[in-house]
């Protein structure tokens, strides 16, 4: 019986970001095959400083049709938005 390698996320920070950002999955038996496969496949420019691998069976997304219920209660906060907030007089670059 054939198996397949377990498919991993990969993350990539840029020199010019602060953020990961997904750049696409590879297979690889462990963690450090996943980091060594990412890094052949996903950085050949020299364009990354950081990479991170998760396994894909370890990420849990919400479902798109659930958003109503899980984004709506935070349309009830409104401190949370800047425009609840008033400006003092003589305060720039904010």
């Amino acid at each position: 019986m054939k198996r397949e390698w377990p498919i991993w996320e990969v993350f990539i920070r840029s020199k010019n970001g602060l953020e990961h950002r997904h750049v696409g999955s590879i297979h690889a038996t462990d963690g450090t095959m996943a980091l060594e496969n990412a890094r052949d496949v996903y950085t050949r420019r020299l364009e990354g400083v950081s990479i991170w691998v998760v396994p894909s069976k370890e990420i849990i997304a919400s479902n798109p049709e659930n958003s109503g219920e899980l984004f709506e209660p935070a349309a009830d906060k409104a401190y949370r938005h800047p425009t609840f907030y008033t400006m003092p007089e003589g305060v720039k670059h904010i």
